[in-house]
């Protein structure tokens, strides 16, 4: 996906904040998956879409001075301090040239595929770049599958915050998010002949960083919420007043993790 698509941009300033609260909610099940599938020194690993620091900073730590990792993403204002001796940062459209640098012991990507448009394509290159025996592991969010922000509207607050986010979905959605493309990973890396293919969920429930992640959201898309009347000046100001009280238990919606591996040559 070319980088001017995409709705939540690198370049804004509300950016680090994302990927922080997104560090605070998911690294630890990301963490946990790496390491049950047997990372470890000497590996070389693609970290596709990085995103951030904290990932591509595991699996160097993991794959010590003898392994390798390739962090690519079509943006890489993220990238500061994203330095060592075994990590190589590069630009690069995961559903445009050819992998670099294959084959990898494993190629990994979260919350990357879902904002791809051509995500066959892209989901096709990561398979390839796989060493016989390697092994992808993707994590993509499911919005489709619990859409809302309170999973209880028990007042004007509630109901404002799940408007806000069911626009935030269909401005998503118009710049080809596939909304439900979580749930299908464990059919396609079956189908794309993976083996040993299983999945699970992290789904994060009022936990502080689901409020510093909605702030820096909102902040983000205000302009689009405005221009496209899903929520004037006054409903965002109060939205983000019920936040920073602490008054909505929000969430976030179910990341599913999905794991397989190419079969031995």
């Amino acid at each position: 996906m070319s980088a001017d698509r995409y709705l939540l941009s690198n370049d804004a300033p509300e950016a680090m904040d994302r990927f922080t609260a997104f560090a605070t909610l998911f690294d630890p099940s990301t963490f946990r998956h790496l390491d049950r599938l047997g990372l470890t020194d000497g590996w070389r690993c693609w970290e596709v879409g990085a995103g951030g620091t904290t990932v591509v900073a595991r699996l160097s730590e993991r794959v010590g001075p003898a392994g390798h990792v390739l962090a690519t993403d079509v943006n890489l204002s993220w990238a500061t301090g994203a330095a060592a001796p075994n990590v190589e940062v590069m630009e690069h459209d995961v559903a445009g040239t050819p992998p670099p640098g294959a084959p990898f012991d494993l190629v990994h990507a979260r919350l990357v595929l879902v904002h791809v448009p051509e995500r066959d394509v892209a989901l096709a290159n990561m398979m390839a770049a796989l060493r016989p025996g390697g092994v992808l592991l993707v994590e993509d969010a499911d919005p489709a599958l619990q859409p809302l922000s309170c999973l209880e509207e028990t007042g004007p607050e509630q109901v404002l915050a799940n408007r806000v986010r069911r626009g935030f979905r269909a401005l998503l959605a118009e710049r080809g998010v596939d909304l439900a493309y979580g749930r299908s990973l464990p059919r396609r890396l079956r189908e794309a002949g993976l083996v040993d293919v299983a999945a699970d969920a992290a789904f994060p429930v009022s936990d502080p960083a689901c409020n510093h992640l909605e702030v820096a959201t909102v902040h983000l898309i205000r302009d689009q919420l405005l221009d496209h009347g899903i929520a004037t000046e006054a409903e965002i100001g109060r939205h983000l007043a019920a936040v920073a009280a602490g008054r909505l238990d929000l969430t976030q919606p179910p990341m599913i993790s999905c794991w397989g591996r190419r079969p031995p040559a």
